[in-house]
């Protein structure tokens, strides 16, 4: 008689609709009975828990396609994502790991060949505007951080993030004291710039002026070594893609950013110089040098010309040292021809 009183066992659709029901609860409690909270708090914990499982598997199980697709469909109905990025703060931290994940897994779920997730955030893109405001909030960052990262992955929702106001402040997020925050900032940061070029290529052209302004005063001069190092790196990263031809061609025809180039040439770390040398060579290389860069070229041609002599790196590089052998025939070059000006 026993086994005609088990539960039925609860099917995704189920665990989602009642971790929405949860998440209201949680989001509108004015309850004062704190038992009933905990309660309440507990059972959507164990829910969010079963909700990874299932999309992730376990010790025991693979994760199975079509309970993948029932939940994503379900949870991509309603509002059940806004709902646990608003109540995130008021889950304890495992909880929010575990949400985390959820919803950094759903971004990657097909269902009938479809990425549902992107056309749910192409119509709910004011959630970005909290997962970026994330950052100022030490205890939110990192979970806020990671969900934005994996929205970006979505076309529309990174050209939303990139033509909205909070990429400005991406330049401050990168040097909060909080190293890891900061870190994850710069990740963010670098994903809004790589990742989908057409994209990024439109934004660097539209907003060129204030963005390498920005870039040169709070990145590549910085006071801070890890800052500078990272965006040095990025810039090469960049201005190195081919669908940021233009971007780049204009950017090397600045002597301001002549300039900051060759201070990070000098610097003491190893590092930074040779990422500095995989940008500095696009200026070098150009064919159409401005006359205000080829006399700093020239100005400067004995100085550069020592530096490149010792310039080595710890591994053989054939390409490098390819790199620099042309670097430093161009840079030569320029005197000879000033000479014969």
């Amino acid at each position: 008689m026993k086994g005609l009183f088990k539960s039925k066992p609860r099917t995704p659709v189920d665990i989602v609709r009642q971790t929405r029901d949860l998440l209201m609860y949680v989001g509108r409690s004015s309850d004062s009975r704190e038992a009933k909270r905990e309660e309440k708090m507990a059972e959507l914990f164990k829910n969010i828990r079963e909700l990874k499982c299932i999309l992730y598997g376990n010790s025991e199980s693979e994760p199975v396609s079509e309970a993948c697709a029932q939940l994503t469909h379900e949870f991509f109905r309603e509002n059940t994502l806004r709902l646990l990025i608003t109540c995130l703060p008021k889950l304890n931290l495992e909880a929010r790991k575990d949400a985390t994940q959820v919803v950094a897994n759903l971004q990657r779920q097909q269902v009938n060949s479809r990425l549902i997730a992107s056309d749910y955030l192409e119509t709910n893109l004011d959630l970005m505007d909290i997962l970026v405001a994330g950052y100022e909030n030490t205890d939110m960052a990192l979970h806020y951080g990671a969900m934005l990262r994996e929205c970006i992955r979505h076309q529309t929702v990174a050209r939303y993030v990139l033509e909205s106001q909070h990429m400005k402040k991406f330049f401050d997020y990168i040097q909060l004291p909080n190293f890891d925050i900061a870190a994850d900032a710069a990740a963010t940061f670098k994903e809004l710039l790589t990742r989908h070029k057409s994209t990024v290529a439109e934004f660097l052209s539209k907003n060129y002026d204030w963005f390498f302004a920005e870039y040169n005063s709070k990145l590549l001069e910085s006071s801070n070594y890890i800052t500078r190092r990272q965006a040095v790196k990025l810039l090469g990263d960049i201005l190195l893609d081919r669908s940021n031809l233009a971007v780049m061609t204009r950017y090397v025809s600045s002597r301001d950013n002549l300039r900051i180039l060759m201070n990070l040439l000098r610097e003491s770390s190893k590092s930074i110089q040779i990422e500095a040398f995989h940008v500095f060579k696009l200026f070098a290389a150009n064919q159409n040098k401005p006359a205000d860069i080829v006399s700093i070229l020239v100005a400067n041609k004995s100085k550069l010309l020592r530096l490149f002599a010792d310039f080595k790196i710890d591994k053989e590089d054939e390409q490098f040292e390819a790199d620099k052998a042309q670097v430093v025939k161009e840079i030569a070059s320029l005197e000879l021809r000033d000479r014969l000006e």
